[in-house]
């Protein structure tokens, strides 16, 4: 097998074998592009490391060649003493993980081979502090060394010298820095820096591997759902400096802006400086536009590299670069991380401009990111005290609690408080931090600072580079120029959308999306371009997906109220309508009398109260869903719910004994209450069993519902309810139910002299109703998968339990990847769902799939469902749009896959 392989021979369709980054170094050679040479590791050798904790077999045979290569091409070689080849050691997974795995750079630089890299330079300092750099990078990456202590040394040497940065160092300063970090590196790692370049090299590739498996990668592939068992490639590369003085310098571009979709020139750049001290956050960036002004002709070139590679990859695409005293090279593209917004404007724009089509806008876009555009943003009207403005690194609202450390923000949220993590910059050992928190405030950095582009990915609000701020970590509080000062606890608001901080919780509104999805407004045309065109894009995209969907998007809602809502909001039916949410307040009491009834005159008393209150519930929804399926469960609570409680009434009883009053009511009413008392009653008395044991009780609903029908075709309306029997695990049950319902709808129809004909079908959310499926369905015409239930009694555990127990456990050690609860479990619940479907569709041809289950609003759930074939998802009214769009692109995988 070959393992390692040059740039000149990948693409960027291999980016499974090369990683992202290797694939698109192989990419941009084969274009032209001035790319340093270098050679890549595959992610099949870092596989194998991995899972036998040594290098693949020939694969140093292979380092060994690839290597001569490139020394041969540079006319140098590693780590000489008079002419060094150096080279940087990069990570690069298949999906973008920035900043969370290793980097080396300068490997190669020795004792010895830092005088010969002075004198090819002609800049001594150049090369003392590419030298400090490695030894403070290896240090911390490959030998363990808490970098904490090399961030000290050198912010103790510049503070000695009154140096605002690193820059402002002198020569002797950073030889004596090399010195004392090869001193902290001897102390804390117990061994010396390897002057042996080449062993450099190996231990270098050894930690980017072992990096795959540190613990912020993996909780960030945790968040961004990226498999565990890919591996990462490592990346070769021959080192070119943009700390080579003023004419040198290292930047990041995106071809348009990854937070509003702007068309124009962004990105960061630093003069003197290598690629890191941009990422890190640790120097101020200037605006890429500032290059065209100390070097026009480096910026000439990489515009017209940015449009070259923007119309290769036909996307906004994010680029890393590094000129060397004039010389501009290109160090790596991606397709660039974006916020919500800017992804469905770029989608739009990039169909506009003829690159590509309505099919691949849709499919450039997601639910998740949606989702995002519904939050709600702060009120334009509402007063606020704006105390600094940065970078708007990613958009939103964000209200909270300002938390100066990422544990501190861990704790606070786990607790239930809203947070905004507040730091002078953050590094990869930020992100629980920035997970836990609604939003991240950093004073140092730009929109390409690690702070920037992990929360653009997760979603989170953030603004950087607010350079007003005084953050000081230890006093656990910042203070600005003019005055204001807020200490650890107090609550700030930030806006990821303009850069500004404000002090105190400003009042938020409902999103301009939201306002156009529900119809209440036509696109803003309140002379704010970016939004008019985010919110122009979403509705084009919506309409397509709508177009291109196969599955219906029918909600789930329990009011008239939720009903409407659902429809503005596109719902083509109710999927899922609770009937024991109707039964609250007053009228719980009643259903107790009917379940409590000691005689058939109490339990007809109380039904005959019950119809009329169901009959106006129905009649209301089944209006507002006028001409679309209305599936309505029947009631389906734990019996416990409903009876009197147990404390309460022993109580009573007590007391009337004490007293030497005692009450007989209370006595009768709690060994009624002990009588039907169940241990699990989650597995007990309810749904199907309910209505069978207690008659009246389901004919009283399906009476209600039949009437409130008639009504409305009377009113010349066109109501369409479904009868969904709940907990059926036995067709018996299903039949029994069924011969009453039908029953009762033909008195109905005959007492009103209309024509009713209902659809009765099941919840299919026990694993025995999955698996005799082909018996249930000669009963049921519909099966609507309750994957709530069905997740609970699949997995035998209750979910109110254990989400707050082992739940967190299980994630942390990758036992589950996502909750079970959140995501559909394919190969367990999902496989019992597909062969249900598919035995159900064996016996009955004609049987209508569903299901209404929270996965029904998943945007992962969705994309399973339509894989195999379901007629409709339904979920709460606020996730529709996420459904239909999700449904349209669920369709988009699904025919290529056909096709293939």
């Amino acid at each position: 097998m070959q393992y390692v392989f040059d740039f000149t021979e990948g693409s960027r369709d291999q980016r499974d074998l090369l990683g992202g980054k290797g694939a698109n170094l192989a990419e941009m050679t084969s274009l032209g592009l001035p790319v340093p040479p270098g050679f890549t590791i595959s992610t099949e050798a870092c596989r194998t490391y991995l899972a036998t904790g040594r290098e693949p077999d020939g694969l140093a045979d292979e380092v060994d060649r690839h290597l001569a290569g490139l020394e041969a091409q540079m006319g140098k070689r590693l780590g000489d003493a008079t002419d060094p080849l150096l080279v940087s050691v990069r990570s690069g997974a298949k999906f973008s993980m920035p900043g969370m795995m290793d980097t080396v750079l300068n490997v190669g630089l020795t004792d010895i081979s830092v005088t010969g890299l002075a004198a090819v330079a002609g800049d001594e300092r150049f090369a003392w502090d590419s030298y400090r750099r490695l030894v403070q990078m290896f240090g911390k990456t490959v030998l363990g060394v808490d970098g904490e202590r090399f961030d000290h040394a050198l912010e103790t040497r510049k503070k000695d010298r009154g140096a605002e940065s690193d820059v402002d160092l002198t020569v002797d300063d950073l030889r004596d820095l090399v010195t004392e970090f090869k001193a902290i590196v001897r102390e804390a790692a117990g061994t010396e820096f390897p002057q042996d370049p080449r062993a450099q090299l190996d231990l270098a590739v050894r930690a980017v591997f072992e990096s795959w498996n540190t613990e912020r990668a993996s909780i960030y592939r945790r968040q961004e759902r990226i498999p565990d068992d890919l591996g990462t490639a490592v990346n070769i590369v021959a080192m070119v400096f943009g700390n080579l003085g003023a004419g040198s310098g290292t930047g990041v571009a995106f071809t348009r802006d990854p937070a509003t979709g702007e068309q124009g020139v962004y990105g960061d750049y630093l003069p003197n400086a290598q690629g890191e001290d941009v990422v890190a956050g640790i120097r101020n960036t200037l605006a890429l536009a500032e290059l065209e002004r100390l070097d026009k002709a480096s910026y000439d070139q990489l515009l017209d590299i940015m449009e070259t590679l923007e119309k290769h990859y036909r996307d906004l695409c994010d680029i890393e670069f590094t000129i060397e005293r004039g010389k501009l090279w290109m160090l790596q593209t991606r397709v660039g991380k974006r916020t919500a917004a800017a992804a469905f404007r770029i989608a739009g724009q990039l169909v506009d401009e003829g690159l590509i089509d309505e099919d691949e806008a849709l499919a450039r876009v997601t639910g998740a990111h949606l989702a995002q555009l519904m939050f709600p943003q702060f009120d334009p009207a509402a007063a606020r005290t704006s105390i600094a403005r940065g970078m708007a690194a990613s958009p939103g609202a964000a209200v909270g609690k300002a938390a100066f450390d990422s544990a501190t923000a861990v704790e606070w949220a786990q607790q239930g408080d809203d947070v905004i993590l507040v730091r002078r910059e953050t590094n990869p050992d930020d992100l629980r931090g920035m997970v836990a928190s609604r939003g991240v405030l950093t004073s140092r950095g730009g929109k390409t600072s690690h702070a920037a582009v992990v929360a653009r990915g997760m979603g989170r609000t953030c603004v950087v580079g607010v350079e007003a701020l005084r953050v000081d970590p230890r006093a656990r509080e910042f203070t600005t120029p003019d005055g204001a000062r807020v200490v650890e606890g107090d609550v700030i608001s930030i806006d990821g959308g303009t850069g500004e901080v404000f002090l105190g919780a400003v009042p938020v509104v409902p999103s301009a999306v939201v306002d156009a999805l529900y119809g209440e407004a036509a696109p803003p045309t309140d002379g704010d371009t970016v939004r008019q065109e985010v919110v122009a894009a979403v509705l084009r995209l919506m309409r397509h997906a709508d177009e291109r969907r196969r599955m219906e998007v029918r909600a789930n809602a329990d009011t008239g109220e939720d009903a409407r809502r659902a429809r503005e909001l596109g719902a083509a039916g109710i999927g899922l309508c609770r009937t024991e949410h109707m039964f609250l307040g007053a009228r719980r009491k009643i259903v107790e009398r009917v379940i409590l009834a000691r005689t058939a005159e109490q339990r007809d008393a109380g039904l005959d109260e019950l119809r009329p209150l169901q009959r106006a519930d129905f009649t209301e929804i089944l209006e507002a869903m006028d001409g679309f399926p209305v599936t309505i469960r029947l009631l389906d609570p734990p019996l416990h719910e409903f009876l009197p409680d147990v404390t309460d009434l022993s109580v009573r009883v007590a007391v009337g004994d004490a007293t030497g009053a005692p009450d007989a009511e209370a006595a009768a009413l709690l060994a009624e209450v002990q009588r039907l008392h169940e241990q699990n009653p989650m597995l007990g008395m309810r749904g199907v069993r309910l209505g069978l044991v207690v008659p009246g009780l389901f004919q009283l609903q399906v009476r209600a519902i039949a009437e409130a029908a008639a009504s409305l075709l009377a009113r010349g309306l066109d109501p369409r309810p479904q009868i969904m029997v709940p907990l059926v695990a036995a067709v018996q049950e299903l039949e029994a139910i069924r011969d009453m319902a039908e029953a009762t709808v033909a008195e109905v129809a005959a007492e009103t002299g209309t024509t009713l004909r209902f659809p009765i079908g099941t919840m299919i959310e026990l694993p025995r109703a999955a698996m005799t499926a082909h018996a249930i369905a000669e009963a049921a015409e519909f099966f609507s998968f309750g994957t709530n239930d069905l997740t609970q009694t699949t997995w035998g555990f209750s979910r109110d339990d254990v989400e707050a127990t082992f739940f967190p456990a299980y994630l942390e050690r990758g036992i589950f990847g996502v909750s079970p609860f959140e995501s559909i479990d394919a190969d367990g619940v999902g496989r019992l769902v597909s062969i249900a479907a598919w035995e159900g569709k064996e016996t009955r041809e004609d049987l209508e799939l569903g299901v209404c289950g929270e996965h029904g609003g998943d945007p992962d759930s969705i994309h399973f469902f339509e894989s195999i074939k379901l007629d409709y998802v339904s979920c709460s009214p606020f996730r529709v749009p996420v459904a239909r769009l999700e449904a349209g692109r669920a369709a988009l995988v699904t025919e290529g896959s056909d096709s293939r």
